[in-house]
């Protein structure tokens, strides 16, 4: 029988095996999680116990690391693991890890409907090329790497749709030691979808893009790339500039959603339109019905009593 690989080499060819077939911007976050945690840690180790591993995540946890990201980097220490039973002469030493109660989780900020017409109003009337991208972001519910990467191409004016097929994001190379942008398929195949635009959307649009060729991105208007830090930083400054909370840029997703359900939009179409694969996530994570909205809910409730 051969003799077991240590660790940090089967990161090696695991990595190497795996690039082929993920995301550039997956592959990015699994080496970032080897190299900053999984390898310092066993880099040396040719076996790994239930016991070992749970010493890890608690130490982990107790270091102030989100437990989001903890799981995260258990899911690629299993993914590892399975790869050297199967490749790499190790042993198979299945691995159950008990995690601490959850935290309740508090709703992404999102902007009320008064700020929402504040900060709507101010776009339409100031149509800049970031501040066009801002307003799809806060009218589609695109998220800000499916702006960056949208061309002039994208977008049917006749048909008033705008079709998302790609992401733009600042992928970090570990390896490397140097970030570069990537343009790349959307989060999931239910990510690529048309949107519809609204006719003063339309309107905004029509003389911005006489002036553009199809090949052009649409934030910065000529053929070269966004970045969307830049994008995200140029948004708060406008929050400050406008006197609005600074939510994350995530915000303006959520808080589309959160408008079509209080205009009674189906959640079927919500969640077509925001590119989920189920009804739940978007219910779960993109939905925040204000205080007056609940109340009515109750006072309706009441009414159908007496």
């Amino acid at each position: 029988m051969n003799k077991p690989l240590e660790f940090a080499e089967v990161v090696r060819q695991w990595t190497a095996a795996k690039q082929p077939y993920v995301k550039a911007s997956t592959m990015s976050i699994y080496s970032t999680h080897l190299h900053t945690h999984l390898v310092p840690a066993f880099g040396s180790y040719t076996s790994l116990s239930e016991t070992e591993a749970q010493e890890f995540v608690n130490r982990c946890l107790e270091e102030g690391l989100n437990p989001k990201t903890v799981r995260d980097i258990v899911m690629i220490l299993k993914m590892v693991l399975r790869f050297a039973v199967k490749a790499c002469s190790w042993e198979n030493r299945p691995i159950d890890i008990h995690y601490p109660p959850q935290k309740v989780k508090t709703a992404l900020p999102t902007f009320t409907l008064r700020e929402h017409k504040k900060l709507i109003g101010y776009l339409e009337t100031h149509p800049s090329n970031y501040n066009i991208g801002i307003s799809l972001c806060l009218c589609t519910g695109m998220r800000i790497g499916e702006i960056c990467a949208l061309k002039w191409g994208d977008v049917d004016l006749n048909a008033g749709t705008v079709r998302v097929h790609k992401t733009l994001q600042r992928v970090y190379l570990p390896a490397d030691h140097h970030s570069r942008l990537v343009e790349d398929v959307p989060k999931t195949s239910n990510s690529y979808r048309e949107i519809p635009l609204s006719r003063q959307e339309v309107m905004i649009l029509r003389p911005l893009k006489r002036e553009a060729k199809a090949s052009w991105y649409l934030v910065t208007n000529s053929p070269k790339a966004p970045e969307p830090r830049c994008v995200r930083d140029y948004f708060y400054r406008l929050c400050k500039q406008l006197g609005l909370p600074k939510i994350p840029f995530h915000g303006l997703r959520h808080t589309f959603a959160t408008r079509c359900i209080e205009s009674k939009c189906d959640y079927k179409t919500v969640s077509a339109l925001l590119g989920h694969a189920s009804i739940s996530t978007t219910l779960n994570f993109y939905v925040h019905p204000d205080h007056s909205l609940k109340k009515k809910c109750v006072e309706q409730m009441f009414r159908r009593l007496k």
